[in-house]
């Protein structure tokens, strides 16, 4: 070796041993719109896309795509980080890619899974071309309402005592709001409907509620719908009952087993039909002049044996304006929409396909029927257009539709296609548990209810219970790791558009309530009974469990009565009456200031997530945007302790002292919105966080430094 080469590689010795460690934690890049624009990219549209690093720390920086490989420019520091991006055509098909970063010879990779020294191709950030999620859905508080117990504004329409004959026997009509439901409370009628929830849209409105999802409220025997019997129309018992003399009742008896069943004709009178359709109307449109929208809950994998379409229980056999049910005839226009088990034979044998093998709940024959496809993509354009204009549709158990996944796949493209082109503005969300990005490209649903990266990581970390609280784990309680694992897996199924409109519940119409499983009580009503779903719960685990749901990335949905402190066990349990007068008021107040805090800053719908801090029982993690933080700290252990959180890692500046305030403390007996200071010496913040408590903090650049490509952008 020459003497020149000797001296050469002396000085890049020394320059390598001078220069400061590659700062893998500063390194950042994410889907959001502060790292991707547009957000949304449509095929051919320029697509920008930015990555940080700690400044002056790293010698370039590439996006790489399949044999892709651009070079991305410096374009902006800020708060000591180098910014790069980059542009280029979006392709018309899914735009995976990773970055690599180059430090003197070292090669750093990052994906959605972050900083490595190795690429996994299984960790690609992915764009989907025209995946357009409706923006009013993205980071929209949501409240559920299981219609029958929400409120009893109409006792006129009210279902009375043996008014149907239901799984085995009469319905019966509660007289007293606040019993408890009966293990087989699904023949009980508290009498809550439509006119109850036009009542309470004020309430609603000044809670913060931006999107109403109800419960089923098409013509159904049982109190919770989802064994739906006419698609067209409103159940008359949630809406207009305008027709009801003697006259008008049929009281038709059907003997089986030696039991009589008696039909009351109120619900398949049109007039009652079609008044009860126009109250929707009439309802929806106060909802829209309140700012507010409202989705319903599409049952299209299964229908009910009542249906008009089945007739199982001869409600419509000989009645006028409606065709032979096919259970009924094997003339019927209906006969392929269920799968019998000898179709050939007639009369049919009584054996068809029922959902979970219950025969209350046929499921849909959609390969055998073409017809039937026809009219479910009907009904999905009809109740988001004019007149009634909903908003969009929740889908039940959406992954199920259909005898196979080919099928299922096919059949939601052409639902998308066709909602969409009836109301392009209308969301479309499954009910779906497990891995669906398959159905999240952009050409079949939106978003999902979000269990798996939500409603059970949070629920096994703050109180050890399963979501039906069917089951407690000592070594899920607490456990930050396991929480942080599962909200990063299973967030990188739903793609970054889909998870800011991903429905984030701590309870719903089929789980505990998550206020009861703080108790950690394994139960069930029916073995526990109902005083043991309220026994020792713990209301600041309940205020941890609101504050991690209205600040982390997606859709924020209160089932109604969380807000008043409402128990429960599951199924049917957790689906009491809302407490009018009787509610919690603390509890009640606390949401509505956390409602109101997820409202106030627009970066906690399309912002970064990232996680800060951990141990047992402890956890941090941070949104922000370019000149926005705020940082989130949860002690779910019983005494107080001091934690040091890096908040640097969200743009905050080491360079100087800053100051975050306090918008929220939350401790075991109470909480407080006045704010205080907290200091952050070089991006370090310490703080002292209260036994069963929560702390958001936040901060925003005085004098940010922006980007060009922002300027459209950037929340003000």
């Amino acid at each position: 070796m020459s003497q020149v080469s000797a001296d050469v590689m002396t000085k890049m010795r020394y320059i390598m041993n001078m220069r400061p460690v590659l700062n893998m934690e500063a390194l950042f890049s994410d889907g959001s719109v502060y790292y991707r624009q547009p957000a949304q990219p449509q095929a051919g549209d320029t697509l920008t896309i930015r990555f940080r690093t700690q400044r002056n720390n790293v010698d370039a920086v590439f996006l790489v795509s399949s044999d892709t490989r651009l070079e991305m420019r410096l374009c902006g520091t800020s708060n000591g980080f180098d910014y790069f991006e980059v542009s280029l055509a979006m392709p018309d098909e899914v735009f995976r890619y990773h970055f690599e970063i180059l430090y003197g010879w070292k090669v750093c990779y990052y994906t959605y899974n972050g900083p490595g020294i190795e690429w996994n191709p299984d960790s690609e950030f992915e764009i989907y071309p025209g995946f357009d999620i409706p923006d009013w859905a993205k980071g929209a508080v949501m409240y559920q309402i299981f219609v029958d117990r929400f409120c009893n504004g109409d006792p006129s329409n009210d279902v009375e005592n043996g008014e149907y004959y239901y799984i085995g026997d009469l319905t019966t009509k509660v007289e007293d709001w606040a019993k408890i439901p009966e293990v087989m409370g699904v023949r009980e009628f508290y009498g809550g409907d439509l006119a109850g929830v036009l009542q309470k849209l004020d309430y609603l409105k000044d809670l913060g509620v931006e999107v109403i999802y109800l419960n089923p409220i098409f013509v159904s025997p049982s109190n919770h719908k989802y064994d739906i019997q006419d698609y067209d129309y409103i159940d008359p018992h949630y809406g207009k009952i305008v027709y009801d003399t003697d006259e008008g009742i049929l009281n038709r008896e059907y003997h089986e087993n030696s039991k009589a069943k008696k039909f009351i004709r109120r619900v398949t009178d049109k007039r009652n039909l079609e008044a009860s359709n126009e109250f929707f109307i009439q309802l929806v449109k106060e909802i829209h002049k309140r700012g507010m929208r409202v989705i319903l809950d599409g049952v299209f994998n299964h229908c009910g044996s009542f249906n008009k379409w089945m007739d199982r229980e001869r409600i419509y056999e000989n009645e006028a304006g409606y065709e032979k049910g096919a259970y009924i005839s094997a003339d019927s226009p209906y006969r392929h929409y269920f799968q019998f088990s000898d179709p050939n034979q007639w009369p049919y044998n009584p054996s068809y396909d029922g959902w979970w093998a219950h025969d209350t709940l046929p499921k849909l024959n959609y390969e055998e029927s073409p017809s039937l496809c026809e009219e479910i993509l009907r009904i999905g354009r009809k109740w988001v257009s004019a007149p009634f204009n909903v908003d969009g549709w929740r889908l039940d158990v959406a992954a199920d539709l259909g005898h196979s996944n080919e099928f299922n796949h096919s059949f939601w493209q052409r639902f998308r296609q066709e909602v969409k082109k009836a109301n392009p503005e209308a969301l479309i969300l499954a009910e779906h548990y497990g891995n669906p990005e398959s159905w999240l490209r952009g050409n079949e649903w939106d978003t999902v209810m979000n269990y798996d990266a939500f409603m059970e990581p949070v629920s096994w970390f703050l109180t050890g219970m399963e979501k039906h609280s069917d089951e407690y784990r000592e070594d899920m309680w607490g456990n930050s790791e396991a929480l942080i694992f599962a909200m990063k897996v299973h967030m990188r199924f739903l793609h970054m558009s889909s998870l800011y409109a991903a429905m984030n519940e701590l309870s719903n119409h089929d789980h505990s309530r998550f206020l009861t499983r703080t108790n950690h009580h394994v139960g069930r009503i029916a073995y526990s009974g109902a005083l043991a779903a309220s026994e020792n719960v713990n209301p600041a685990i309940m205020r941890e469990a609101v504050v991690f749901q209205m600040t982390w990335p997606g859709s924020p949905t209160v089932y109604y009565g969380d807000e008043a402190g409402v128990c429960g066990f599951t199924d049917p349990d957790n689906r009491r009456t809302y407490p009018w007068g009787m509610e919690d008021k603390q509890m009640l107040a606390f949401h509505r200031e956390m409602i109101a805090l997820h409202n106030r800053y627009d970066f906690l719908r399309d912002g970064s997530v990232r996680f800060l801090w951990n141990d047992y029982q402890g956890l941090a993690f941070g949104r922000f945007s370019h000149t926005e933080r705020l940082i989130v700290i949860v002690n779910n252990q019983q005494t107080e302790r001091e934690v040091e959180i890096e908040a640097w890692k969200t743009g905050l500046s080491r360079l100087t002292t800053s100051t975050l305030t306090r918008l929220m403390l939350s401790w075991y007996n109470g909480y407080t919105m006045e704010p205080a200071q907290y200091p952050a010496e070089g991006g370090i913040v310490r703080v002292c966080v209260p036994g069963y408590g929560a702390l958001v903090l936040y901060h925003k650049c005085e004098n940010p430094t922006l980007f060009v490509s922002d300027r459209k952008n950037e929340k003000k």
